[in-house]
């Protein structure tokens, strides 16, 4: 395992870690919205790290990299080239990438706009940047803007974040927001949220929180072209329990990138609990292998 900080930007420096032989085929995690790369369970990276030399970074304002959204507002656009640039600092040409939530969107803008640099995407519990109506089974179509929205509840919470906890509250927080992205499709293990949180916040080095991901530039984000001439080997995770894209979004998703193919990993929400680590590194090394 190595450690170390990449500067991509002006004043910006990502914290990178990279596992697993480093002559082995580079695989970039990209994680969500205000995730620190620690997001990703070790257990599923030292899975995919025996077949890969796996990178996994801290997005700008999260866990170890710069902290410095309101110095240097950015666009979500600026994200993806910070994966490129985490790529370009490391001598990765290629590399098979997977991205969850957030990081799906990123994923499909490395697809749309630079397909050249990817072996292979692995997209996770994420929604479509395309325009493209959603084919029912039947043959109706409904347009994007109208499948399933996010779970109220998880809505609410994000609505009405309190900004003043002490560390134990937001730790309390922080777990009842897993609960929430959890789902209903596994059973919700409370302490290893916790567990999971304690090791970012000692990774972070304190409980601040960003909500810079949500306050970035949103706009120029649409490939709807782009993705239907799509030739790099994708893979859409479908979730069940998907609280945040529930289906059909997934379903969507393949429909709109060429060439998708799409896998469904039972009970999974829009978290990474214990339950849904062999099965989803079995589907990315399928992917990747093949």
């Amino acid at each position: 395992m190595h450690q170390h900080h990449v500067d991509v930007a002006p004043g910006i420096r990502l914290w990178v870690e990279e596992r697993g032989s480093a002559a082995a085929p580079p695989l970039l995690l990209i994680m969500g919205a205000q995730a620190s790369g620690l997001g990703w369970p070790d257990e599923l990276v030292d899975a995919l790290a025996e077949h890969h030399r796996v990178i996994r970074y801290d997005h700008r304002d999260t866990g170890r990299s710069s902290w410095a959204y309101e110095e240097r507002p950015y666009a979500i656009t600026d994200l993806a080239d910070d994966a490129l640039a985490v790529l370009d600092a490391l001598d990765v040409r290629r590399a098979h990438v997977v991205g969850m939530s957030l990081g799906g969107m990123l994923a499909q803008l490395l697809l749309a706009d630079h397909p050249d640099r990817l072996l292979s995407a692995t997209l996770i519990g994420t929604s479509t940047l395309s325009t493209a109506p959603y084919v029912h089974p039947d043959g109706t179509t409904t347009p994007p803007e109208e499948l399933p929205g996010i779970d109220p509840r998880i809505l609410d919470m994000w609505a009405n974040r309190p900004t003043d906890l002490d560390p134990g509250q937001e730790l309390e927080w922080r777990t009842e927001h897993w609960r929430m992205l959890n789902g209903d499709g596994i059973p919700f293990d409370a302490e290893a949220a916790r567990a999971m949180e304690r090791r970012i916040t000692e990774h972070t080095g304190h409980t601040r929180i960003s909500m810079a991901h949500g306050r970035a530039d949103h706009s120029g984000m649409l490939r709807t072209d782009e993705l239907a001439r799509n030739e790099v080997p994708t893979l859409v995770v479908s979730g069940p329990a998907e609280p945040v894209f529930p289906p059909p979004h997934a379903e969507h998703l393949a429909q709109v990138i060429r060439g998708a193919s799409l896998v469904e990993v039972p009970g999974m929400g829009h978290a990474l609990p214990r339950q849904v680590l062999e099965p989803l590194a079995r589907a990315i090394l399928a992917h990747t292998g093949a």
